[in-house]
């Protein structure tokens, strides 16, 4: 078995990845610090975003990135408020990139 991260301490890697490449990032939500599980929203800003949650692929068992929501940034926040409604414990980390990028495909953040 795979140890885990905790929450908080993946969160704070992610930033600070984020950070080195002049990437902004905010913590829109604070979860639980152990295990809260966490979203990603990327704004384009440009009036489109796209959410990702962490799930488990079932054909591999590796955890992927999958998109919850994407399009009009308005539609995308209510999907995450609507997850946030479910998940109380839920971190959202809100990038911010006229490139699109969120990194989320890089080594280690799976």
């Amino acid at each position: 078995m795979t140890p885990r991260l905790t929450a908080r301490f993946w969160v704070d890697a992610y930033r600070q990845r984020l950070s080195l490449l002049n990437i902004p990032c905010f913590v829109v939500a604070h979860g639980d610090d152990t295990a809260g599980a966490v979203l990603i929203k990327l704004s384009t800003l440009d009036g489109q975003a796209r959410a990702y949650s962490r799930t488990f692929d079932l054909m591999s068992g590796d955890r992927v990135w999958a998109v919850l929501s994407e399009g009009d940034e308005y539609a995308v926040d209510e999907a995450i408020t609507k997850q946030r409604s479910f998940d109380p414990d839920l971190w959202v980390i809100e990038v911010e990139d006229r490139e699109g990028r969120h990194l989320l495909d890089e080594d280690g953040l799976s």
